[in-house]
């Protein structure tokens, strides 16, 4: 296991993956990873839908603007906010926000631990929110957020550059 700031610096938006199954356990520990994730008032408005047959990770591919790397991956993970759970305590902020939020922090946290295992994934929020859920069954009342690809890394791209912290990062001075 990494140790975290060491998977902070190490992490890449990897498009490219070995044909080669997860380990046992590997899923789980992610999918744990996520249910750890805060949300709002913990009201964990989000489900998460599990694919790792190859023909729906295909047909994911394609909802996913083409792009096909993620048929190679071993496991794809669908975050997926519930709008109405969050709306019951908190109205249409609920509804707007706090649910993709919660969704967002889980998928957050399921990347970090991919990272941490060792996995590899790139964060999908490019595809066909309608389509994406007719396929996929969903529940009328789930939004599709984000999209992981997981698998063994078949590339090591470099390091994305980040923007200076100067320009991300205000100090609030009263």
């Amino acid at each position: 296991m990494k140790e975290f700031f060491e998977v902070l610096e190490h992490r890449r938006s990897i498009r490219a993956y070995q044909n080669r199954p997860l380990e046992p356990g590997q899923l789980d520990r992610i999918l744990q990873a996520a249910q750890r994730a805060p949300s709002a008032g913990n009201l964990q408005a989000y489900e998460i839908v599990v694919v790792q047959d190859a023909a729906t990770l295909h047909d994911l591919a394609r909802l996913c603007y083409n792009q096909m790397f993620i048929a190679q991956a071993a496991a794809g993970l669908v975050f997926c906010a519930d709008p109405a759970r969050s709306a019951n305590r908190y109205g249409p902020k609920g509804e707007t926000l706090y649910a993709v939020q919660d969704a967002t922090l889980a998928a957050a946290y399921a990347e970090l631990a991919v990272a941490a295992l060792g996995l590899a994934t790139c964060w999908i929020g490019a595809f066909d929110e309608v389509e994406l859920a007719r396929r996929l069954k969903l529940r009328a009342e789930l939004r599709p957020v984000a999209l992981l690809p997981i698998g063994w890394p078949a590339e090591d791209p470099p390091r994305t550059p980040r923007r200076p912290a100067q320009e991300v990062v205000h100090v609030y001075r009263p």
